[in-house]
């Protein structure tokens, strides 16, 4: 396993309020962890940089290769419900802290299998076998208006209210993360990002700097968050990437 990740303010933000953190268990196991938070001017900033520590402390404590596939979906969901207790905390502790929020993406790869749990919009990418594929689905507004065929993903993609995000880990005191697994081979991809990413990209394109940049160490992420600033950069952009072999 391979593990790299990236981030960065963007063209037009003062402040990054992504947070993100990626390892290996072992050379056969890894982790990655993309988080965007929301909440005025440090609520964000606040709610990701918890939320990773939380999961991350978590997972660190907890993984081990022989837990089965129950067990490490449970030890994720696990994490991401104490990171969302965390940051509903402090909110509630610190008055200018109040509300703040952050999606979350939890990627980990073991024994063939990706295991993904996440909240919000930020997403996930699977390349199994040399076919791309969106293996999260947005809790947002827009993606709810797709979902009912009342716009198109390339709409959604524009759209006025794409930022309205329809859960959130730390807002509220519980929280419901989707979780999946999926075949992951060797020469297999998984990429997690920000929507400072995935608003200016689509899979297509995304395949393209795939194919290009995946065996440079470090290119991919660096790259494609070149890319996203090019497009205008409104947004903090964030990237991370799990290779198998």
């Amino acid at each position: 396993m391979r593990v790299d990740f990236e981030t960065d303010v963007g063209a037009v933000r003062s402040s990054n309020q992504d947070s993100c953190d990626c390892g290996l268990f072992s050379q056969n196991s890894a982790w990655a962890i993309v988080c965007d938070g929301m909440g005025g001017a440090n609520g964000g900033n606040v709610a990701s940089a918890i939320a990773v520590e939380t999961i991350r402390e978590q997972i660190l404590s907890g993984f081990n290769e022989n837990l089965s596939k129950p067990n490490l979906k449970n030890l994720m969901i696990n994490a991401i419900n104490r990171a969302n207790d965390e940051v509903h905390r402090i909110s509630l502790e610190q008055p200018d802290l109040r509300g703040m929020g952050t999606t979350v993406v939890l990627m980990i790869a073991t024994k063939g299998t990706l295991h993904v749990a996440h909240i919000g919009d930020s997403r996930a990418y699977l390349r199994h076998e040399g076919v791309l594929t969106q293996i999260t689905m947005d809790h947002s507004y827009v993606q709810d208006l797709v979902n009912f065929g009342q716009i198109t993903q390339a709409e959604a993609r524009v759209h006025p209210k794409r930022n309205i995000i329809t859960r959130v880990l730390g807002v509220h005191d519980q929280v419901r993360c989707d979780y999946a697994a999926w075949d992951f081979s060797p020469g297999d991809l998984a990429l997690s990002c920000s929507d400072g990413l995935s608003n200016y990209i689509d899979e297509e394109l995304l395949e393209q700097y795939m194919n290009q940049y995946e065996r440079e160490e470090h290119a991919l992420p660096r790259e494609l968050i070149q890319f996203a600033v090019k497009c205008g950069g409104a947004d903090n952009i964030t990237v991370a990437v799990i290779r198998n072999g």
